[in-house]
C-alpha cells in the first residue's frame, strides 16, 4: 500500500521559485501547507504518485464570482459540507488546464451515481478578461457539464487564489501576439467534514487512474 506523505510548510517553501511557469506552457505552481506569504510552493522531496496530504490544510477561498449562467456564485455557501475539487486555470491554456480537467472528468465518470452527486468540481478562470460566462460555459461543457465555472474581477480572483496557496498573474500579450497567462497548476481537494483542503495534487499527479482511486475517499472526507 502506498504511504501518504504529509508535507510541512518548511519543506514545501524550499522550491517556491521553481514551481510557477507560464502557459503555454503553463506547468504551474505547486502546493504547500498554509505558510506566511501565501505564495504557492511545492515539496522539495521527490514527488510520489497520488495526492499530498497537507500538514496545515487551506481554508476555502472566500470568493463570490459569476457562474456560467451569469449568476452570482458564493463559493463557500454553494459548496458548504460538500467534497470539492478546486482548480484555477483558463480556457485558452494549450496544455495543463484542459488535461487536468479532462482527467477529472474521466475519473468522475468512474464514480458511483451517489458519489457523482456529492462531488463538486469548480474551475475558476485566471484569465477573466477573455473567459466570460459564455466562453467558460462552452469550454467546460466539453469537459463535463456538471463542472462549475466561475469568472469575475481579476484582483478578486487573484486574492482568493492566494489564500489557497495558488499564485496567478495577469495575462499579458507578447510582441508576436501570443497571450501568456501564468498560474498555479495544483488541484485542491476540500473535505466535506470541515470544508478545508487537506489534499493537494500537483501537475503530473492528476491522472485518471490516480483520481479514480483516491476520489472515493475524498468524497467521504478521508485522506487518500
Amino acid at each position: 500500500m502506498r504511504k501518504t506523505r504529509t508535507l510541512s510548510a518548511v519543506a514545501l517553501a524550499a522550491t517556491a521559485a521553481l514551481a510557477l511557469s507560464a502557459c503555454g506552457g503553463d506547468s504551474g505552481a505547486s502546493g504547500k501547507g498554509a505558510g506566511d506569504d501565501g505564495t504557492a510552493v511545492a515539496s522539495a522531496e521527490p514527488q510520489k504518485k497520488g495526492g499530498t496530504v497537507l500538514d496545515k490544510p487551506f481554508e476555502k477561498p472566500d470568493l463570490t464570482l459569476t457562474d456560467t449562467k451569469g449568476e452570482e456564485y458564493d463559493l463557500i455557501d454553494e459548496t458548504e459540507g460538500k467534497p470539492v475539487l478546486l482548480y484555477f486555470g483558463y480556457t485558452h491554456c494549450p496544455d495543463v488546464c484542459p488535461l487536468t480537467m479532462s482527467n477529472i472528468a474521466v475519473a468522475r465518470s468512474k464514480l458511483t451515481a451517489e458519489e457523482k452527486k456529492k462531488l463538486k468540481v469548480v474551475f475558476v478562470t485566471s484569465d477573466p478578461e477573455r473567459d466570460n460566462p459564455k466562453e467558460l460555459g462552452s469550454w467546460l461543457r466539453g469537459q463535463d457539464p456538471s463542472f462549475v465555472g466561475l469568472t469575475g474581477d481579476f484582483d478578486t480572483i487573484q486574492a482568493g487564489a492566494r489564500t489557497a496557496g495558488i499564485s496567478i498573474e495577469p495575462a499579458y500579450k507578447k510582441k508576436n501576439g501570443d497571450v501568456v497567462s501564468t498560474h498555479g497548476a495544483q488541484l485542491l481537494a476540500f473535505s466535506p467534514k470541515d470544508d478545508k483542503a487537506h489534499v493537494l495534487y500537483t501537475e503530473g499527479n492528476t491522472s485518471p487512474q490516480i483520481l479514480e482511486k483516491e476520489l472515493p475517499k475524498i468524497i467521504k472526507g478521508e485522506n487518500p
